[in-house]
């Protein structure tokens, strides 16, 4: 089992930054992915960014990337996503979610969620 903590959310004016952390703890090693989600309301949740633990690759969505910089530190199995520039269309509630299989786009690969986090981006 798996289990993702969520923090760092907020309300912040659009050109701001902020970062968003996730925290695992559980069963969770080298090799498993992990991805942050968003999903405003009346939307799908979306893929966002992605990488695995232990390696260094990293996968951004075209809206965010330039934007937003997924990092980890594989010690703490944390993973950060820190948000540049936002924009109001940023805002949504972001997920941590982990997969066995490695990072993906398509969120039924992962099996492990947060309970998310609100960021709210005001113009």
């Amino acid at each position: 089992q798996v289990h993702l903590e969520e923090s760092g959310g907020g309300f912040v004016q659009a050109g701001s930054s902020l970062t968003v952390s996730c925290t695992a703890s559980g069963d969770i090693f080298k090799g498993f992915g992990v991805g942050w989600f968003r999903q405003a309301p009346g939307k799908e949740r979306h893929f966002v960014a992605g990488v695995n633990l232990g390696y260094d690759a990293t996968h951004y969505d075209q809206a965010v990337k330039g934007r937003f910089t997924i990092s980890k530190d594989d010690i703490k199995k944390t993973v950060y996503l820190q948000m540049n520039d936002l924009k109001p269309e940023d805002s949504a509630v972001y997920y941590c979610a982990s997969s066995r299989l490695g990072t993906s786009w398509s969120e039924d690969n992962y099996g492990f969620w947060g309970q998310g986090i609100q960021v709210t981006v005001s113009s």
